[in-house]
């Protein structure tokens, strides 16, 4: 049987935990067995009491091409999904902790919406996102059709997913789809720095924010505005803000616990 523990690697340095797509010469397209471990990972670090911040990347020249086509020849594409896909992007979305893809290369099909389902996605400039699907007759899946309007409004989304076009990164970050479009040579130190900073920051708090955010598009703004006074109340009990607000005052650096 193959060790999935090889194909998806979970490392943590500095706060970070790091979860690896190794599978580069497939370009780390995914099978059942990666999906389920890569669940298995999420779930884990979201118990960590030494994670405070993620990354996911892919090793080689891919951060992920999508699915593994040849994994799933026969199966209900539904199910595949309810099984393996939709728990995952769930859970990215709902890890109390900020999430960073590192996009290093194509992120293609289910690759690329893994990649959007992140808080923050920072891709080389030989980076490229493509929603593949209408190659072979299938919708945009993993969250894609959720997450591209938001990103980037209906008529690019909708060009994106019924052309399967391939979008350069430096596009993506000037339409707003990602974060930011590094220089290739610097991306995986500037991913560390950003990740290892987060790691250091009141972490409950922006867990919070990550959740205001995400429900916002849904909400009025009376709602909103309920809803930041109700996550404003629950951030000021936390000791992280005791801690900022005595470094502040002390004028000293704060040291955050994510507490």
């Amino acid at each position: 049987m193959t060790d999935t523990g090889q194909l998806v690697e979970l490392t943590e340095d500095q706060g970070v935990a790091w979860i690896t797509l190794n599978r580069p010469d497939k370009l780390n397209s995914l099978t059942s067995d990666m999906l389920q471990t890569l669940q298995a990972h999420v779930s884990s670090i979201s118990t960590s009491d030494t994670a405070r911040a993620m990354v996911i990347t892919g090793a080689g020249k891919a951060f992920c091409a999508g699915q593994d086509l040849a994994d799933i020849d026969g199966a209900d594409l539904g199910e595949v999904l309810e099984q393996n896909y939709n728990p995952l992007v769930r859970a990215i979305k709902g890890l109390n902790m900020p999430v960073i893809a590192c996009v290093n290369g194509v992120a293609a099909g289910a690759g690329a919406n893994l990649a959007l389902s992140c808080d923050l996605v920072l891709a080389g400039s030989s980076a490229k996102f493509i929603q593949s699907f209408a190659h072979l007759g299938l919708v945009p899946d993993a969250g894609g059709t959720w997450a591209l309007p938001k990103l980037i409004g209906l008529p690019r989304a909708m060009g994106l997913s019924m052309t399967a076009e391939p979008l350069m990164a430096e596009t993506a970050a000037q339409w707003g789809l990602i974060w930011k479009c590094i220089d290739d040579d610097a991306l995986m130190r500037e991913t560390t720095e950003l990740a290892v900073k987060l790691a250091t920051m009141p972490t409950t708090g922006l867990a919070y924010t990550k959740q205001l955010l995400n429900g916002s598009s849904t909400k009025t703004l009376d709602q909103q505005l309920d809803l930041e006074r109700d996550f404003q109340q629950a951030a000021c009990h936390t000791q992280d803000y005791q801690e900022g607000v005595s470094a502040f005052l002390n004028k000293r650096k704060p040291v955050f616990t994510g507490k």
